[in-house]
């Protein structure tokens, strides 16, 4: 009895093995092909790759964005490859589950990561656009001063101040950016005011001459000055001027003193007055008294008073 069941469990497992050999051998050619298949898109993962960083390197300022795109483009054409290699073996259904599991897997990373993804697809999105470079002066989210460097998650800015600020590539990508370096020029402006008694016209004159005069004033620019207003003391002025900036002879501060003190000495010379606050009391004003009117009542009450 044992030996007649033994038998029959040899002739289960060998008709098993018998059915996976047919089985194999039917699908051979397949196996085959899906092979050459996935070797192939292997090499032309690689090609397309390399292709790919060497133009991304020529046309971003990004190593790692040239890297990371690379990168991406190999591991799609991969698993474009797996995916066409199992179908080929007739695991259409295995295929359908790895993308629902990929799709499941990247929207749970996405949710837990959610900050993490959005400075990433920031710095990918600034790498090409390319908003400043290192070495810029930029402006953004309240912080002003020189680009350190540029990451994939972050942006590295020295203030003036001597101060390492840095800023999520979201906060810069999203927020207001000023670049002060790409046209490489930056206009200065001062505010002066001149005595109602003083010519408008002389007075821009005179302040426009002292500041062609300086020796680091943009070349082909013009020096403008115009009248903004009346104020309480004066007439109001303002004068534009333009610099090289970044690289210019001297810093924006030197330029912006050394144009106050130009307007100063050449107001000075030309006797035009920068007045102080002035409060002038104007008694013989329609529908007001004169002085001596008031100076006899107040004298009446005093004397009144007295009594």
């Amino acid at each position: 009895m044992d030996i007649i069941e033994f038998e029959k469990a040899v002739d289960i497992v060998w008709s098993s093995i018998q059915e996976w050999a047919e089985t194999a051998l039917a699908n051979l050619p397949s196996a085959i092909v899906a092979l050459v298949f996935f070797f192939l898109f292997l090499y032309i993962a690689k090609a397309v790759s390399n292709l790919t960083q060497r133009v991304l390197t020529r046309s971003l300022d990004s190593m790692e964005v040239a890297n990371l795109l690379s990168t991406i483009v190999h591991i799609v054409l991969v698993a474009i490859g797996v995916f066409v290699s199992l179908g080929f073996v007739g695991l259409q259904g295995t295929v359908t589950s790895l993308l629902a599991g990929a799709g499941i897997i990247g929207l749970a990373l996405g949710f837990a990561f959610q900050d993490l993804t959005e400075n990433f697809i920031a710095g990918i999105f600034m790498g090409v656009r390319k908003p400043f470079r290192v070495g810029d002066i930029v402006a953004t989210a309240d912080i002003m001063g020189t680009v350190e460097a540029i990451n994939l998650r972050n942006t590295h800015i020295l203030t003036f101040s001597g101060q390492r600020v840095i800023l999520p590539n979201k906060a810069v990508f999203t927020n207001k950016l000023t670049n002060y370096s790409i046209t490489r020029q930056r206009r200065l402006e001062i505010q002066v005011g001149i005595s109602y008694a003083d010519d408008i016209d002389k007075a821009a004159k005179v302040i426009t001459k002292a500041i062609d005069a300086l020796n680091f004033t943009r070349n082909g620019t013009e020096t403008q000055v115009f009248a903004t207003g009346f104020g309480d003391s004066s007439i109001n002025l303002v004068v534009w001027y333009w610099i090289d900036y970044p690289t210019g002879k001297v810093d924006f501060m030197t330029a912006q003193h050394k144009g106050v003190v130009a307007v100063k000495k050449a107001l000075d010379e030309a006797d035009i007055l920068i007045p102080f606050p002035i409060r002038t009391l104007d008694f013989a004003a329609k529908g007001g008294l004169q002085l001596d009117q008031i100076i006899s009542a107040r004298t009446e009450e005093d004397v009144e008073t007295a009594a």
